[in-house]
């Protein structure tokens, strides 16, 4: 018998858990940092992009078959074919691997160990991946499912704490830009990229489930907002105490000292080890389920002409040598990529949401080309383009998009079966 209130809440810790990523837990309270009394823009913006952009994701997927490919196979095979895979390149050896491997360092070893070469701890740190990947053994699954409600406790204590006693005074930045900037620091999440390509795997749980057509929906929606309040709360929570460490760090301070300062003024020594261990195992177990995905994926559109095996040790090594450039240094390659990369996706998720409303495939196409170029264009030639509006704060693209789609809409309209 179906309890849909029950299974909505699994559903929505699901969600969570799946947008929770260890590593993501260093830019908020770097973003408070930065913006000091302007944090509350600050927050909206991050949890625009960082968690509110994934959960739309998710429901636009819902609206296909459930599947990246079931909402863009129509703007064409081919297409999905190769944006899929430059997806699969961002979240896996590119960015968000390397990233779990060099956050793990820097939070759970540095500190206490300073004299540890990197690249010693981070060779380690990937032949224990390959150990699980290539077995595929569920007890790093097993592992993960007490790692996440483990760590959620400890930055509950962190951020309830930080916000009764404050560990500085709330001082101005002089920062400019504050939502811009905010929902730009929200793509370094990469969540909505990745919601994307594991849509399909909520989708079919709730499916599972017993559920059928709107009842899919429902339950997805509910489970949304379950998703949204917890996520808010801990990136709200960590932004705020962010913006009272102004006058107790220096500006330049990296996105993980500041972390691990924060740790050790609210919890002490003891709360930096417990933090430590919490976030390094919970990226071990993100970069296992990515390296996992990443070959699978690779293995299946060369039809095994790439084996997993071979995969999962090329992506290893590719992220072996990013992780060793350092978490800020992995951020900086980020901003072009992801500048690239987010425009796209937010097209496609917004054409998908209003399908009911833009039934014209010309103009889904052009506005999804459009996006595309204008945000290789804007990584590459920068302040070049500050002539189009928008273009200053970092979103130049969105007018472009709009005019492409709109002209679109009088190109042979054409209705999407």
């Amino acid at each position: 018998m179906k309890n849909k209130m029950k299974d909505s809440i699994i559903v929505g810790f699901a969600l969570f858990s799946m947008f929770f990523g260890a590593g993501n837990l260093i830019f908020p309270p770097s973003l408070g940092n930065k913006l000091g009394d302007q944090y509350l823009l600050g927050i909206v913006g991050f949890v625009l992009t960082g968690v509110g952009l994934p959960l739309l994701a998710i429901l636009a997927c819902s609206r296909g078959n459930g599947t990246f490919e079931g909402i863009t196979n129509k703007i064409g095979t081919k297409f999905t074919l190769i944006l899929t895979t430059v997806l699969f390149f961002a979240i896996g050896p590119l960015l968000a691997i390397p990233r779990t491997a060099a956050t793990t360092f820097e939070i759970s070893i540095l500190p206490f160990f300073p004299t540890w070469s990197p690249i010693i701890v981070m060779a380690i740190y990937f032949l224990i991946n390959l150990f699980f990947v290539l077995k595929r053994s569920s007890i790093i699954d097993t592992i993960g499912k007490f790692l996440t409600p483990a760590l959620i406790i400890i930055l509950t204590i962190v951020i309830v704490k930080g916000v009764i006693s404050p560990i500085g005074e709330i001082a101005s930045t002089g920062a400019t830009n504050i939502l811009s900037t905010s929902l730009l620091e929200g793509y370094q999440t990469m969540d909505a990229l990745a919601a994307l390509l594991f849509a399909g795997v909520i989708t079919s749980s709730i499916i599972e489930k017993g559920y059928k057509g709107k009842e899919v929906k429902s339950v997805l929606l509910k489970a949304s907002i379950i998703a949204v309040v917890g996520l808010a709360f801990v990136y709200g929570g960590l932004t705020f105490i962010g913006a009272h460490t102004v006058n107790l760090v220096d500006p330049g301070i990296s996105n993980t000292t500041l972390l691990v300062f924060i740790a050790n003024k609210i919890l002490g020594t003891f709360g930096v080890a417990l933090i430590g261990a919490a976030i390094g195992l919970a990226c071990l177990t993100t970069s296992i389920g990515l390296l996992t995905a990443g070959s699978t994926f690779f293995e299946k559109v060369t039809n095994g002409k790439l084996s997993y095996k071979f995969n999962a040790i090329v992506i290893s090594l590719i992220s072996y040598i990013i992780a060793c450039q350092g978490v800020d240094k992995i951020v900086k390659l980020s901003v072009p990529i992801l500048n690239v990369l987010y425009p796209v996706a937010i097209t496609i998720i917004f054409v998908t949401m209003l399908n009911k409303f833009i039934t014209n495939i010309i103009a889904i196409r052009l506005a999804v080309y459009v996006s595309l170029v204008c945000g290789i264009l804007f990584s590459f030639f920068g302040t070049a383009l500050n002539f189009i509006p928008l273009a200053s704060v970092g979103f130049g693209w969105v007018i472009p998009t709009v005019i492409a789609l709109v002209i679109g809409l009088f190109i042979k309209p054409k209705k999407i079966s």
